[in-house]
């Protein structure tokens, strides 16, 4: 591996809605993020493709959506993603996420005692998994900060399924209705990815050889500790990169593969800095015999396109231009933007797609 190759995390997930008004109200409004675009996919221009995002589409921050408006209900397994879990500073204000979810009608389940950060599950309207985890107290508690990801480690008791108190977990929430989002409640992104893999050790080679990341922490799935639970991120041996964990179960052998649709996810981009810095990791991952997309345009980055081992779809996007490009800052997400070569069909891409209100 190039050692000057190492990227800093994610740039972006794409996942799939089968109603973007209903996705909007959900992630916007609910959840709070700001729409950073509204535009279409450019693939299938007869539908939406919206951005979420922070501080004006942060990489990191980025949550992006296809609407395909027929699609079927997706389902997780080896390949595919299982959960995404968005930031938040405090178990105090994850708690303030609990009550204004659950008085939304949200199913909500935890906190969950996870160690390195609580957790909170529940789902969106299409079904895709999301958990709210907190940003402490991190992955250094079981073992030194300067050589994570060494040892093999078996959670607690208290914190496996046995351990625990269901009713007094269930009963933690909020004293008071929670009608908006307070600023202690920002959600920054992503803070960690979990899929599926069938094999952990192959995983494990490929995305420390293929993308730098480096293993973090070797353990178990706290909710089955028979499988095994392996976490890599930008990490340089004394601090993890925030909106970088990719952490995977591993189901080994299995044939579970995830079905692509609805409530699930369609791909995780990771970042280059710019169009050079990509242009190396494409040569990089080519000359490691990973098959690679040539570069595509996608207005506001670039993109290429390849797959692990096990069949999850990767992308390595760039940071720049960015989403001001065609829109500037005080009004990104207002407007239907599509790309130059688009623009003679907007009256008819228009007339498909339904008012977002």
């Amino acid at each position: 591996m190039d050692n000057s190759l190492k990227t800093l995390g994610f740039h972006h997930i794409t996942m799939v809605a089968t109603n973007a008004p209903k996705t909007l109200a959900f992630y916007g409004e609910l959840l709070g993020f700001d729409l950073v675009k509204k535009t279409v996919n450019f693939d299938d221009p007869g539908a939406y493709h919206l951005y979420f995002g922070r501080d004006g589409g942060r990489p990191g921050t980025i949550l992006t959506f296809f609407e395909w408006a027929h699609a079927r209900r997706g389902r997780w397994g080896v390949g595919g993603v299982h959960h995404l879990a968005l930031g938040v500073e405090s178990p105090e204000a994850q708690l303030k996420w609990k009550r204004r979810l659950t008085d939304a009608g949200v199913q909500v389940s935890g906190p969950i005692d996870r160690g390195y950060f609580r957790s909170l599950y529940f789902s969106d309207p299409d079904g895709q998994i999301l958990e709210i985890a907190t940003a402490g107290p991190g992955y250094a508690i079981d073992e030194p900060a300067d050589s994570l990801g060494r040892e093999l480690i078996e959670p607690p008791a208290e914190r496996l399924p046995d351990g625990r108190d269901e009713a007094a977990i269930a009963a933690l929430t909020h004293p008071e209705p929670v009608p908006v989002v307070t600023p202690d409640m920002t959600l920054d992104g992503i803070h960690h990815i979990t899929g599926i893999t069938d094999d952990l050790e192959r995983a494990s080679d490929f995305y420390q050889s293929a993308l730098g990341l480096r293993l973090v922490k070797k353990t178990f799935n706290q909710d089955d500790a028979k499988t095994k639970h392996y976490f890599w991120a930008n990490y340089e041996g004394s601090e993890v990169g925030a909106h970088s964990a990719l952490t995977l179960f591993g189901w080994e052998g299995s044939r579970y593969v995830a079905g692509p649709g609805a409530g699930q996810t369609h791909h995780i981009a990771f970042r280059a800095a710019d169009a050079d810095e990509q242009a190396a990791w494409r040569d990089h991952l080519l000359s490691q015999g990973i098959d690679v997309t040539p570069v595509k345009d996608r207005t506001y980055f670039e993109s290429i396109y390849f797959r692990a081992p096990d069949g999850m779809l990767l992308e390595i996007a760039t940071d720049s231009p960015g989403f001001t490009v065609d829109e500037p800052p005080d009004a990104l997400g207002e407007s239907l933007k599509l790309p130059e070569w688009l623009e003679a069909e907007r009256e008819s891409i228009q007339k498909r797609l339904v008012p977002l209100g």
